[in-house]
């Protein structure tokens, strides 16, 4: 942040320290209105910053309601730059988070058999098996994800959770990778984790569990926690008036 702002000091017409500064403000003090101005002028200063619209189809991605914007935003990315893992990755997340599951496996698909030893296309496409609830093929691609990256904190995850899985089916798995993630959030082995054990508490269908931890995640500012609008495990939530509340403390965009 520091020293994106001391760039646009030096020189305001920098589009690129727009984009940093969007993104920290998006990303980590959810200012999603300062963010977005700052997106919009880095992308107005430099219409061909394929990396812009990478991270500006992120963000519309995540706050959720603006999902053909976010297409269109990771399709241009991926124009400006079809060789970048990154910005490819990014594309098929927006049709992820748009629920258009069929063209984001296509694409994750493509990344994978293009890219065999990249790490982050499978976390991606375990990501959306998660959330399409296809738990088995989500922990394949974790469990794939975790070796490439050498990843122990979630190779220990999916080892407990495939466990469960096995022995007692989708119960015992949620509580074996409930564990797990605690015992790494209490001992700070790993971060950003409270947002992840709401999800498998949304699984249990525990709401009670679920809200609590979501309230964690947001006292510990997660980031993950900017995707609770888009994330179908939360949508039996929206009907909650806790759920409202915690919305409008994340100061989401109407």
């Amino acid at each position: 942040k520091a020293a994106a702002e001391k760039a646009l000091e030096l020189d305001p017409t920098l589009a690129r320290p727009h984009a940093n500064l969007a993104l920290y403000l998006t990303g980590y003090q959810w200012d999603f209105a300062g963010g977005e101005a700052e997106f919009r002028k880095a992308l107005e200063l430099d219409p061909s910053d394929a990396t812009a619209h990478q991270w500006y189809s992120q963000y519309l991605s995540l706050i959720g309601g603006r999902a053909q914007e976010a297409i269109n935003e990771g399709n241009r990315a991926r124009q400006l730059d079809p060789l970048s893992l990154a910005v490819g990755w990014s594309q098929a997340d927006a049709y992820s988070f748009a629920r258009q599951y069929a063209k984001s496996e296509e694409l994750y698909r493509k990344l994978i058999a293009d890219n065999p030893s990249a790490a982050v296309p499978h976390a991606e496409l375990a990501l959306s098996d998660w959330q399409q609830r296809k738990y088995p093929q989500a922990m394949q691609e974790y469990a794939t994800y975790a070796q490439l990256g050498d990843d122990t904190n979630l190779a220990q995850f999916t080892t407990a959770f495939d466990k469960g899985y096995r022995s007692g089916g989708l119960p015992a798995a949620a509580h074996k990778g409930i564990d797990v993630l605690l015992a790494q959030h209490k001992a700070k082995t790993s971060y950003n984790l409270a947002f992840q054990i709401a999800d498998l508490y949304a699984v249990l269908g525990d709401k009670d569990q679920e809200f609590a931890w979501l309230n964690t995640a947001y006292e510990e500012h997660d980031y993950n926690l900017r995707g609770l609008r888009v994330n179908p495990n939360f949508d039996p939530l929206h009907s909650d008036p806790r759920y409202a509340e915690l919305v409008r403390k994340m100061g989401f965009p109407q």
